[in-house]
C-alpha cells in the first residue's frame, strides 16, 4: 500500500509542478480564483503533512505565496510526504486540531488519501478556470499519466 501511495503522490507532484510552470510562465492568463485555489491546494497539503508529523509552522489555509515559490513549496510537501510514508505505519492514528480548534483522530492512510483526493478536486477546479480564461487545461487523468 505504501508503494501505491508513493505513486499517487508522485502523480500529484508531477502535475503540481506542471501547474506551477503555467502560473509562472503565463501569469496574465491566470484568474485570481485559480491562483487562490492552487495556493490552497499546496497549503492544505503542507497543513496535513504537519498534522501527521509536525515539523514547521503551517501555512494559513488560504495564504497566498509568491508565484515563484509554488514549485519549491510543492517539492517540500512532496518530500515530507515521502518521509512520512517511509517512516510511519499507515494504520497509525494521528490526533490533530482542525482550523476551528476541534480535535479529531484519523489514520495516516486516511489522511494520505484525503491529500490526494483534495488535490485532484482542486486541480479540476483550476482546469475549469483555465478554460474560462482561454488556457488549455492540463490533461491530468491518472491512467494517462501511468501510460
Amino acid at each position: 500500500m505504501k508503494q501505491f501511495f508513493k505513486e499517487l503522490f508522485e502523480y500529484s507532484h508531477h502535475f503540481n509542478q506542471k501547474l506551477s510552470d503555467i502560473f509562472i510562465d503565463q501569469p496574465d492568463k491566470i484568474s485570481e480564483k485559480a491562483v487562490k485555489v492552487f495556493n490552497h491546494l499546496l497549503n492544505a497539503h503542507q497543513i496535513w503533512n504537519n498534522r501527521i508529523k509536525p515539523e514547521q509552522p503551517t501555512f494559513g489555509v488560504w495564504e497566498l505565496h509568491n508565484t515563484k515559490d509554488l514549485k519549491r513549496i510543492d517539492k517540500i510537501n512532496h518530500e515530507q510526504t515521502l518521509q512520512i510514508l517511509d517512516n510511519m505505519d499507515l494504520n497509525a492514528s494521528c490526533t490533530y486540531k482542525n482550523t476551528k480548534g476541534e480535535i479529531f483522530e484519523s489514520s495516516v492512510q486516511n489522511i494520505c488519501f484525503h491529500i490526494i483526493n483534495h488535490s485532484t478536486y482542486h486541480r479540476g477546479q483550476i482546469a475549469t478556470e483555465f478554460r474560462l480564461y482561454g488556457l488549455e487545461p492540463l490533461v491530468t487523468d491518472y491512467i494517462l499519466y501511468k501510460r
